[in-house]
């Protein structure tokens, strides 16, 4: 069985240390396809290092030289997307067209980087005072780290160490365990491009690992995205030891229905809002809140038959609407909550529990299931689903709605459907969550902006790629500089110069 290893030094790296190992699973037929290399303390180390013998030359690069590089980068991405594609599907179980909608989001981001000339630029002043000129810049911070989920295995590590790398810094990336191969995929065609040795490092662990990253001295930041109890240890972890550190967690996203919505286009943008990538993202809308139960009623009326014909089966046949869940484990889990809901007195109106998938009888999946009357007391409201799960929460009054959202610990995405500008407005102003949706179910901010979330849905003061990255990937220099003329010299002045 084939062993996904190490990228260090742009040298492939397997087993040297002999560490430990662990199975990647393809999530459709629940067999073990090939294993990975859990890196030991030396490892990691190992990589640390390249980083930082990498460094100094890095970070005297011209900006635009690295932005050629990430113009190359892009042209293989494009090149080799359908390759990409096909390894996510292997590993995360994603259909082929979701796959390819993540690696678009992802280039998006290594477009932005390509602005690296101008994105640095800083700024100038010139005579603040008497012959005085006064300038900023923005320089690299050294070694810095990403550690990402298994739920966008391609596009996450894209909104990290492109804009890392342009500014200066050199990187180590701990991607996911459980499916390890496109971001070691994606490296590789970075080094294609023309990526110094060093610049760029892919070690494959777990806590171990993570943790040499987290106190290692030579590692300056972390960017992390995955579950608010880890975001939150990484957090904590990384400042305890100096680093800066944005930690991106969990999420719990309602979308409120209002009783002038569009209906129809409020329950075509939910399916594949709550139910696309067997809902294991971040952003997925996993609570719809209804504002009286006319719209309740026609909410489920609509889904309820337009969730019949959506198919649930393996990333290779295109046709399907999404795939399984990453582990058995992790099934179990969703199938737990949609028990527990029903068992609080919920009702289960389309119930995706134990599909029979023709030919993937032992695959991790679960179909699309909603659920109605659901309280904001039952486990299966508080907690963050991560399935292709859709709760339906009845309220009388848009205020109630948002009262029950700013509540919630998560801040991470909401979106209302309405079709009253003022409502709109209203929510847009109030509700306490980081991204925001009119009429769109899943307000993933372009490339040029930033993303995340309030509340517990992130930890840290910048949020990810965007213009907040060039903040959290540099430390900014002020210089003020004055050069008397020819033979002048001053006399002492011990006021505070003004």
């Amino acid at each position: 069985m084939k062993t996904v290893g190490h990228l260090i030094n742009n040298r492939a790296v397997a087993l040297a240390d002999n560490t430990r190992t662990t199975p990647v699973y393809n999530p459709a037929t629940g067999q073990a396809s090939k294993k990975v290399a859990l890196a030991s303390t030396a490892t990691v180390e190992e990589a640390i290092a390249a980083a930082e013998a990498a460094y100094p030359a890095w970070r005297n690069t011209p900006p635009q030289k690295r932005a050629a590089i990430m113009f190359r980068f892009k042209e293989l991405l494009e090149k080799n997307a359908e390759r990409i594609a096909e390894v996510v599907g292997e590993e995360h179980g994603k259909i082929s067209h979701d796959a390819m909608g993540e690696l678009q989001r992802g280039i998006e981001c290594v477009e932005y980087a390509c602005a690296a000339p101008e994105l640095l630029k800083g700024e100038h002043s010139r005579n603040v005072g008497p012959g005085i000129d006064c300038w900023s810049e923005f320089q690299a911070l050294g070694v810095v780290t990403g550690i990402t989920p298994f739920n966008f295995p391609a596009m996450v590590p894209l909104w990290m160490y492109p804009m890392a790398i342009v500014c200066g810094n050199t990187f180590v990336l701990k991607p996911s365990e459980r499916n390890p191969s496109s971001a070691m995929l994606v490296a590789e065609l970075l080094h294609e491009a023309g990526l110094p040795a060093g610049v760029l490092n892919v070690v494959n662990g777990d806590k171990e690992a993570v943790d040499v990253l987290l106190r290692d001295e030579r590692v300056k930041a972390v960017s992390f995205v995955g579950s608010t109890p880890i975001a939150e240890y990484i957090y904590t972890t990384a400042n305890a030891n100096g680093k800066r550190c944005q930690a991106l967690g969990g999420a719990k996203n309602h979308a409120i229905v209002m009783p002038d919505a569009d209906m129809d286009n409020a329950v075509n943008q939910l399916l594949g809002a709550a139910f696309g990538s067997s809902g294991e993202r971040c952003m997925a809308l996993s609570v719809a809140v209804a504002v009286g139960d006319a719209a309740a009623d026609a909410l489920i009326s609509k889904m309820s038959v337009a969730m019949q014909p959506l198919k649930v089966g393996a990333y290779s046949d295109s046709s399907n609407d999404f795939g399984p869940v990453i582990t058995r484990q992790h099934q179990e889990k969703v199938v737990g909550f949609i028990d527990s809901a029903e068992q609080d007195g919920a009702k289960i109106v389309v119930d995706g529990r134990n599909p029979k998938i023709e030919g993937f009888e032992d695959g991790f999946f679960v179909g699309a299931t909603l659920i109605d009357g659901v309280t904001t007391n039952m486990e299966s409201y508080k907690q963050e689903i991560f399935g292709p799960v859709l709760q339906v929460v009845r309220v009388n009054s848009m205020d109630e709605a948002m009262q029950m959202i700013n509540d919630h610990e998560y801040g991470n995405g909401t979106c209302i459907f309405t079709r009253d500008g003022e409502a709109a407005r209203y929510f847009s102003d109030n509700i306490q969550v980081g991204m925001v949706g009119i009429n769109v179910p899943l307000p993933v901010p372009v490339a040029y902006h930033s993303f995340g979330g309030w509340k517990r849905s992130l930890f840290g003061d910048l949020h990810a790629y965007g213009p907040d990255a060039v903040r959290f990937y540099t430390k900014r220099k002020t210089i003020t500089q004055r050069w008397p003329s020819s033979g002048v010299r001053e006399g002492v002045d011990f006021s505070f110069p003004a």
